[in-house]
């Protein structure tokens, strides 16, 4: 499934992948997609226990955070405002196959995302809300003090340097409300120094399937 030329990998968690042509890496973590999703991204950030989370996520990709985010949401029945970022849309059918087998993939909203994509990225549904910017986030302006987390889920600073940058960061930090946590799969000291001189508490987290540690950051 799929566009012809992406191949879908199904991790040993259950959760599925692909891999990118354009900046030659694979969307998710290969031994664990959707534990990466659950724990790097939504348990970190706390927002797994929050009553109404506003969520920024650079990088959307093929919606697994999105889906992850929701079906937690939805479950608590608790208000989600969702904001993302994503430069480079993948086709719909690969989002359709990557996202078939978790909790919210027949939630009306991600259907309804799908059903349009990429045209119609904006929804609301029993307080749930998707707005997803077909944009390059480093260049785009960010709301002041808004979001209680922000997945930082980019490609590698390797090949997505400008989504890692100690000015972007900072700018991160600006959207983040007191209190919010920035969270991301990359551990890279550049990336830790630059969250940390964005005036964030920085902790290492236990990595997930395979990987020694994950980063988040906390704006007091």
């Amino acid at each position: 499934m799929g566009s012809p030329s992406v191949r879908v990998e199904l991790t040993p968690d259950g959760g599925r992948t692909a891999f990118s042509e354009r900046y030659g890496e694979h969307f998710h973590n290969r031994n664990g997609a959707l534990t990466q999703a659950k724990r790097v991204f939504l348990e970190a950030s706390q927002t797994d226990q929050h009553p109404a989370p506003r969520v920024l996520e650079i990088g959307f990709g093929l919606g697994v955070n999105f889906l992850t985010t929701l079906a937690s949401t939805s479950s608590r029945r608790v208000a989600l405002d969702y904001r993302a970022f994503e430069i480079d849309p993948q086709p719909r059918e690969l989002l359709e196959s990557v996202g078939r087998d978790l909790p919210a993939a027949a939630h009306p909203l991600w259907t309804g995302l799908l059903s349009a994509w990429p045209a119609a990225r904006a929804l609301e549904l029993d307080g749930q809300r998707i707005d997803v910017a077909i944009a390059d986030a480093s260049a785009a302006e960010l709301p002041s003090q808004w979001a209680s987390a922000i997945y930082l889920d980019g490609f590698s600073p390797t090949v997505n340097a400008e989504l890692w940058s100690e000015a972007f960061i900072a700018r991160l930090a600006h959207t983040l409300a007191p209190g919010g946590w920035i969270v991301t799969y990359s551990a890279a000291g550049a990336v830790r120094r630059a969250l940390a001189a964005a005036g964030l508490q920085v902790e290492r987290e236990p990595g997930v399937a395979g990987k020694r540690e994950s980063l988040r950051a906390q704006k007091r």
